[in-house]
């Protein structure tokens, strides 16, 4: 049986759409059963509605700053669904220990970076700045520091001379459409993730403390 698998979005969702666009496959072991954003207006929200999937809006402001509060009415939703797995992408918003816990090896994100070389933001024009040869995506588990959960899957793109923040982007999210599902695959059926390579780290020498927590 696919295991009911929530989306969490705060903008337009394109690795949703990818994830919803594998989880059609009868084969595949999760199924796609809600998504979830803090923002009314994501596109996201009407991109799921549209597949027919369910589209909740939980918006953060009411909660006026408390973000457990927030969290709390996110996890009432996911647990009302019957949610055994939670992926998150482009949710924009910093998750509390209450959140993380309560999902704790079965939350999911996507991150526009070769881990662990810059978590954060704007991880391509850092790339650029600190001129690295390779870029890339990286898909973890979720923990209470960012972007430092144990890694999934992670793939690599060349930097090419001509590169722009822009072009360097698009190359990389299409790297995203694909690993993703193939994470979400691997933990939904049960399997090994696979070892995190270190091929990735030793062509793409940083400076010290370039890009590292």
């Amino acid at each position: 049986m696919k295991r009911r698998t929530a989306v969490l979005v705060s903008g337009r969702g394109s690795n949703m759409e990818a994830l919803i666009a594998a989880a059609r496959d009868p084969g595949f072991p999760a199924a796609i059963t809600l998504v979830i954003s803090n923002r009314p207006q994501a596109p996201g929200l009407a991109l799921a509605a549209a597949t027919g999937i369910p589209a909740l809006a939980i918006d953060h402001r009411p909660f006026a700053g408390d973000r457990s509060a927030h969290e709390a009415a996110i996890d009432a939703a996911l647990r009302e669904a019957g949610i055994e797995l939670v992926c998150l992408a482009g949710y924009m918003r910093l998750l509390t220990p209450f959140l993380v816990g309560a999902w704790q090896g079965r939350m999911l994100n996507i991150h526009p970076s070769l881990l662990p070389a810059f978590p954060g933001l704007d991880t391509h024009a850092r790339a650029l700045a600190a001129g690295v040869k390779l870029h890339g995506c990286t898909v973890h588990l979720v923990t209470e520091t960012m972007d430092e959960g144990p890694i999934l899957v992670q793939a690599a793109v060349p930097v090419l001379p001509d590169d722009t923040e822009h072009t360097l982007a698009a190359r990389v999210l299409r790297q995203e459409h694909r690993i993703y599902p193939a994470a979400l695959a691997t933990i939904a059926a049960g399997r090994p993730a696979p070892a995190a390579s270190n091929d990735a780290a030793l062509a793409n020498p940083l400076p010290p403390g370039i890009g590292l927590p």
